[in-house]
């Protein structure tokens, strides 16, 4: 059988799916911050592709992580220091225990997953468990998808790296602010940190491991 060529799964390595705020707040059109993302991942097919790799990853044995956003609902720890904190104060939004920190169909965590929960910062690995629940899985590569490819993608792709794993990112399993921002950071920026591939590439390599 011929080995897949996606860098990252092709030496074998142990790897984990990581979905990154696929929750209504983000992505439910009727309540997200930012609806031109919400646009975007559903005009992409974004969590179709998601639930794919998902069922792939668990056939497979192998983990997938939710990560997820939940203010307090004091937002305490949470600074007006960006434009995203800041809205998400102005709005009051993306707090635990409300609609908007749920996720969204395509992307609920099954019993078997992981949830890593963070409640204040932006990037996926700041103040969470993340690494320390890869870790202790012994997760070589992280599978990098949902949104977004201009900020949080790109910020969790820096942060792989710097922590000694190996990122792949399935273009088609994610989604950026806009076409051309999302086209921009998938051509330039994000290739210098993560292998990019799509669904059908990273599912036929779980299938060679």
């Amino acid at each position: 059988m011929v080995k897949t060529m996606v860098r990252g799964l092709d030496q074998g390595e142990h790897a984990a799916l990581v979905v990154c705020e696929c929750q209504r707040g983000v992505l439910d059109r009727s309540m997200a911050i930012f609806p031109g993302l919400a646009e975007q991942a559903e005009a992409r097919g974004m969590l179709g592709n998601i639930d794919r790799l998902a069922r792939a990853f668990r056939t497979a044995g192998l983990p997938v992580v939710h990560v997820h956003v939940a203010h307090r609902p004091d937002f305490g720890g949470v600074v007006a220091n960006s434009m995203i904190t800041a809205r998400s104060l102005k709005l009051g939004s993306m707090r635990a225990g409300t609609a908007e920190v749920e996720p969204m169909e395509g992307a609920v965590p099954e019993p078997s997953d992981y949830v890593s929960l963070r409640q204040s910062g932006l990037g996926m690995w700041y103040g969470t468990n993340l690494d320390v629940t890869l870790r202790s899985l012994r997760i070589e590569t992280i599978v990098l998808s949902g949104v977004s490819t201009n900020l949080a993608l790109f910020a969790g792709a820096i942060g792989a790296v710097d922590r000694g794993y190996k990122a792949v990112l399935p273009e088609d399993a994610t989604a950026g602010a806009s076409p051309d921002l999302h086209d921009w950071m998938i051509a330039n920026a994000l290739p210098l940190l993560a292998t990019i591939s799509s669904v059908d590439e990273v599912v036929a390599g779980l299938a060679t491991q």
